[in-house]
């Protein structure tokens, strides 16, 4: 033990009962740390990330919030979790990969959360979490709690473009943020010098009109005294702040990565900085604590921790099961099929006034709803969908976004976590691709992995046939359908537009609700006035046929109801609605009464929503069919611009050869 402290401890106003606890604090999660380390040279785990020298900083921090505000950790932050007492038994067996564990053994390490504790789990793509940290705190905003979010990155996760989007988001919005940079040296291998150029990561906060302070991360009571204030400061005060944290990662990104890249010299330097054995030096210097208390303490903590993770390793798992599995990949809840159409006034509306509507009876009926997007507040839209709602439902929950798809589907996910459902509008769906990750890796996974609902409805205005070019024309609803947890809605006329929409309001799940653009001032339809739900996952027999049978969704129903109307050709023609789930019942049904299969799609054919569903009917009605399955999509290319290229390139100008093949075959 080293003979002197090398930090300049102020104690301010603490008393000894609360700095012997914030010792206690400190120094718990160390010694399982040292325990899981041994666990891992014995082969008894397979992989751990070592938060060893950085624990002033989860510990300070946590020890400095209410016990029910959230925090949004990440691989080094074990003191956030022994902080809020969450059952060290648990804890192993998150890390042991048991049943018992947070995930069910469906993720690792720190790859989960539990609101009972305000914790939130982290995703491997780092910067997505300090977005999530946005919504939440904008929920307190909503519900007027005097609350702060705490979230944390390191040093290399400030270049991911999420890091400069979620801090612009909390500024502009005024969000009780406290930012937490956790500078540790090197981002795995790759040191600061090659992460940055600014002298300080906390500079970077003048940018964004935010304050920014460099701690010294390894001090806890700086550490402590620094959050606890700003704390107090921002349940008064809303407004992001961000904090530098400045320490060192002494083991490597995980275990089995060392630090042989680490120069010999820096690591003594930083070892003689360690916070625990400083912090405990000096309690023992000002007679705080006696080496008898100190021995005492750690030795009750040992067998603690030795009974806990040997207990852990008899817990038996359960046994692994298919159906649970699937099961667990989007919350239940019990739909309420809402159906006033006997007698409900109808009124004959556009499909663009069926989707207005649908959004201001869903407002109505969810008090707490916030919709975001680009321009969708005072003008309404580009699409003028929200003209007027901002006089009606007020800047706080329709709201004008930057444009930062993916810091707004991340706070669509923290308002989530306080039980407010979203909407956010793509003003393309094009613009997906810069929000992906927190489409198919935050919103669609986050209930398999922990339990935690994201209850998230993404507007996607989609499609072509409106010369708009490669990246305004896109219909993408492939990329998506092949990731699990998300619901993908398309409906293709105005009575399901509204019908569905509400639906996708009234579940718990992440949906993707497409809406293409040449629908929306092009088709019309009867919609009852009153609020209604129409069940997800359910197709609709629009013709009824004997000869073949045609599958389609969104424009593509238009067109084949306008070959239809122009050719005898005697079909039927099953709008899916729904993508995800899909109306299986309903394909197989008319598959085995036709034998003959067209399905029919605006995006291009490979890899596509048709493709999946030939291969479904090939393996299920394969001894029903009288002729090979046709798929009509449009061009394999990015869709042009020029009308005479585009509808070349749109399935719908070979859809009539597709069906005399069919009919001839």
């Amino acid at each position: 033990m080293m003979a002197h402290s090398i930090f300049q401890y102020n104690r301010i106003s603490y008393s000894d009962e609360k700095l012997i606890h914030l010792y206690k604090a400190l120094l718990y999660p160390r010694l399982i740390e040292e325990k899981m380390l041994l666990l891992l040279r014995q082969g008894r785990i397979s992989k751990w990330f070592s938060g060893i020298g950085q624990e002033a900083i989860s510990v300070g921090c946590t020890e400095a919030l209410d016990s029910d505000e959230f925090i949004f950790p990440l691989h080094r932050n074990l003191g956030v979790f022994t902080s809020r007492k969450m059952p060290l038994d648990r804890l192993f067996a998150q890390w042991q990969g048991k049943s018992k564990g947070y995930t069910k053994g469906r993720d690792r390490s720190f790859h989960f959360g539990n609101l009972d504790f305000g914790i939130v789990g982290m995703i491997s793509h780092l910067g997505p979490q300090l977005t999530l940290a946005n919504g939440t705190a904008l929920a307190y905003l909503l519900k007027n709690e005097k609350k702060v979010c705490v979230a944390y990155t390191g040093e290399g996760g400030t270049s991911e473009g999420d890091f400069h989007e979620a801090l612009n988001v909390a500024s502009v919005w005024s969000l009780p943020v406290i930012f937490i940079i956790e500078n540790n040296g090197y981002g795995l291998s790759t040191p600061t010098s090659e992460q940055y150029a600014c002298k300080q990561l906390a500079d970077r906060a003048l940018g964004y009109g935010m304050e920014g302070i460099t701690l010294d991360g390894n001090n806890i009571l700086e550490v402590h005294s620094t959050i606890s204030n700003l704390a107090k400061s921002l349940r008064e005060n809303p407004r992001p702040v961000l904090v530098e944290c400045m320490t060192f990662r002494m083991r490597g990104h995980e275990e089995a990565s060392g630090v042989k890249y680490v120069p010999k010299k820096l690591l003594e330097e930083w070892a003689a900085k360690d916070p625990i054995l400083n912090y405990e030096k000096w309690l023992m210097d000002e007679k705080i604590i006696q080496a008898s208390e100190v021995e005492f303490i750690r030795t009750q903590f040992k067998k603690q921790i030795q009974e806990d993770v040997e207990k852990v390793f008899e817990w038996p798992d359960d046994a692994v099961s298919i159906e649970h599995e699937l099961k667990d990949v989007y919350k239940s809840f019990n739909y309420k099929e809402s159906f006033p159409y006997a007698n409900a006034a109808l009124k004959n509306i556009r499909f663009i006034d069926a989707i207005r509507e649908g959004l201001q009876q869903a407002m109505r009926k969810h008090p707490d709803l916030v919709l975001m997007g680009q321009d969708i507040a005072g003008y309404g839209g580009v699409f003028k969908i929200t003209e007027g709602f901002l006089d009606e439902f007020g800047k706080d929950r329709v709201r004008n976004t930057p444009i930062c798809e993916s810091a707004i589907l991340g706070a669509a996910l923290g308002l989530s976590l306080k039980n407010i459902k979203s909407m956010v509008e793509m003003q393309f769906a094009d613009f997906v691709s810069s929000g992906f990750n927190q489409v198919v890796n935050n919103l669609a996974k986050i209930h398999y992995r922990w339990g935690q609902q994201a209850d998230v409805v993404i507007r996607m205005p989609c499609g072509a046939a409106t010369q708009a070019g490669p990246f305004h024309s896109q219909t993408n609803e492939a990329w998506f359908a092949h990731t699990p947890g998300l619901k993908i809605i398309y409906p293709s006329n105005p009575f399901d537009a509204k019908g569905l929409l509400l639906s996708a309001f009234e579940d718990p799940n992440p949906v993707l609700f497409f809406e293409h653009k040449a629908l929306y001032r092009a088709v019309e339809g009867e919609v009852p006035d009153a609020y209604y739900t129409i069940p997800i996952g359910k197709g609709r027999l629009i013709k009824s046929g004997n000869s073949m049978t045609i599958i389609s969704y969104g424009l593509g129903i238009q067109w084949a109801k306008e070959l239809l109307n122009r050719v005898a050709f005697d079909a039927d023609l099953i709008d899916l609605r729904s993508l995800v789930p899909l109306d299986y019942d309903m394909i197989r049904e008319s598959v085995l009464k036709t034998g003959k299969v067209c399905i029919l799609q605006e995006d291009n054919q490979f890899c596509s929503i048709g493709s999946e569903l030939a291969s479904w009917i090939q393996e299920n009605c394969f001894e029903a069919l009288d002729a090979p399955i046709q798929r009509c999509g449009s061009l394999d290319t990015p869709i042009p611009f020029v009308k005479r290229l585009e509808d070349q390139y749109l399935a719908v100008s070979r859809l009539e050869e597709k069906l005399r093949y069919l009919q001839a075959y």
